[in-house]
């Protein structure tokens, strides 16, 4: 090759390409129909904060759930096995489809479909927050630990 002659051009656009970042293809029909592979992006490390049990958090709350719910929702009331009450986050005129249940912790707004499983779950719903957020939140409310490092 002379000094006026230019390499040929790499796979991908040309320029010039680190032999210790590996080639990729978006999709496997990138792959199947010919086209060019790209530069894998590095990997980040995903941070974490401690460890949070949930489950530990839900028992305890559970333990205590109608004080909560009470606390939570103060215009419910308690039908059988079932709190009743107005669903803070939309405009609910009386209280109907919003039922939790005391027990299992169980909830759901019957007429948005909203639902979840455990009282973390609840707190998240109702404070908009994330179910990370609710069990630090919950767990601060009962006075618990929020669990153990990992």
């Amino acid at each position: 090759m002379s000094s006026k002659e230019s390499p040929a051009p790499l796979a991908g656009g040309g320029g010039a390409i680190s032999q210790e970042q590996p080639m990729v293809y978006s999709t496997e029909r990138d792959k199947s129909e010919g086209h060019s592979p790209r530069l894998a992006r590095p990997v980040r490390p995903i941070r974490r904060g401690p460890h949070i049990d949930f489950a530990e958090i839900n028992r305890a709350a559970l333990a205590h759930f109608l004080a909560i719910l009470r606390r939570l929702l103060p215009d419910g009331r308690l039908i059988g096995r079932e709190y009743v009450a107005r669903n803070p986050r939309r405009n609910d005129h009386k209280p109907g489809s919003f039922k939790v249940n005391v027990v299992t912790g169980l909830w759901a707004d019957f007429s948005s479909g909203d639902r979840g499983g455990d009282p973390v779950s609840l707190m998240a719903f109702l404070g908009d927050v994330s179910q990370s957020r609710a069990a630090r939140l919950l767990a601060r409310m009962l006075g618990v630990g929020c669990g153990t490092a990992p």
